[in-house]
């Protein structure tokens, strides 16, 4: 692909281009700029203070705008988007919703299909996350039990999600300059997409589901994968799975799980394997070998060209050597607990292993200055054992 570099420079004006911004724009495919509310917003008065293409379809934009009043518009954009409030809004408002407006930790929900219409008065500051509809809903077989043709992102505004508002924030904290720091960031984002597939998607309207596999029969595929990703899966051995020709199979599945089964074998694959590597605790070689790959070379290969980066270096970025070991908020807790234990302050002491922010562990007698009952993340998504005083 072409870069954007003259492409961006006709869309987005100088002056309203933050120095760090225009050089993370200005070597990335040109279809970066195919985002309509990217380009939307271009056209305004809006200043844009951040920008990174993440890898997987994914970018991310800081925008800050200060206006008496302007009117901004959205038609069919043609891929999601996620908003973030971080400052101002106050202000704001969306034509139909009268009385309703921003602050900072507001999220909006934008879907490919939505049309609206925004008064903008005031200062604002927000985060975008820009992202395909593939990209949302092919997770929906593995996270939801539920076929990525079924759902869509809700149209919402102005909606409050306390996960989805940290995840954020921890983007925003992120660096997006080197390659280590912009896979740390893509996992937030998948982590954020993960939650918005739970929380905000919906059945399409008016959707009638016609062909595709039987949800029974989509399941015994889907488990039978994950239960054999480190051995060879072949076409056949699903069509006999499913009781049917390998050519009917594979045109069946594709409606289903939303691409072919190869394609599909090889996204878990790359899922399993980046897994494995944040948690640390397999050799390369091992890690390919449970994955299924024939060799490291092949691995390497693979990985290499779906993540942007080699494993070793995945494995090794400081950014998942603290994600492996703490999550952004167990790290920041630490710190603190530090800071009162130079005082000779209590503090409390986590036994066993902790499961905060989905599949991060705790390296088993972890200090944290904040009980689990006073967790960010609610008792529900921390399974730490019963904390004791000492």
């Amino acid at each position: 692909m072409k870069p954007l570099t003259g492409q961006l420079e006709d869309a987005v004006p100088r002056k309203r281009v933050g120095a760090a911004a225009r050089a993370a724009l200005a070597g990335q495919p040109g279809d970066a700029m195919s985002h309509a509310v990217f380009r939307t917003m271009s056209g305004t008065d809006a200043t844009l203070e951040r920008f990174a293409w993440l890898g997987d379809g994914l970018a991310a934009a800081v925008w800050h705008r200060s206006t008496p009043e302007a009117f901004t518009e959205y038609r069919q954009p043609g891929h999601h988007t996620l908003s973030c409030y971080l400052g101002g809004g106050y202000e704001v408002e969306r034509e139909g919703l009268p009385g309703q407006y921003g602050a900072p930790q507001r999220l909006c929900s934008l879907p490919d299909w939505h049309e609206s219409e925004w008064v903008v008065r005031g200062q604002l500051r927000m985060l975008h996350v820009y992202f395909m509809p593939e990209h949302f809903t092919q997770r929906a077989v593995a996270e939801l039990d539920r076929e990525p043709r079924e759902l869509t992102l809700q149209d919402k505004t102005y909606f409050e999600n306390q996960r989805l508002v940290q995840l954020c924030g921890d983007l925003l904290q992120q660096p997006w300059d080197d390659a280590d720091q912009l896979l740390r960031a893509n996992e937030i984002t998948h982590e954020a997409l993960s939650e918005l597939l739970q929380s905000q998607s919906m059945t399409k309207p008016g959707l009638r589901l016609r062909g595709g596999l039987a949800p029974l029969v989509r399941r015994r595929l889907h488990e039978y994968i994950e239960a054999h990703l480190d051995q060879n899966i072949t076409l056949g051995m699903l069509a006999q799975l499913a009781c049917m020709s390998e050519f009917h199979l594979a045109r069946m599945f594709r409606i289903s799980f939303g691409m072919p089964p190869s394609a599909w074998i090889a996204a878990r694959r790359i899922e399993r394997a980046r897994g494995l590597l944040r948690a640390g605790r397999l050799p390369l070689q091992q890690v390919a070998q449970a994955c299924g790959y024939a060799d490291l070379s092949h691995f390497t290969h693979r990985f290499t060209a779906a993540v942007g980066a080699p494993p070793g270096r995945y494995a090794s970025s400081p950014a998942q050597q603290l994600a492996t070991r703490y999550s952004a908020q167990c790290y920041r807790a630490l710190a603190h607990d530090l800071s009162w234990r130079a005082r000779g302050l209590p503090r409390w002491r986590s036994i066993g292993s902790c499961l905060i922010n989905g599949r991060l562990p705790c390296p088993g007698s972890f200090v944290c200055s904040y009980p689990c009952w006073r967790c960010w993340h609610g008792a529900p998504t921390c399974r730490v054992r019963p904390l004791i005083r000492r």
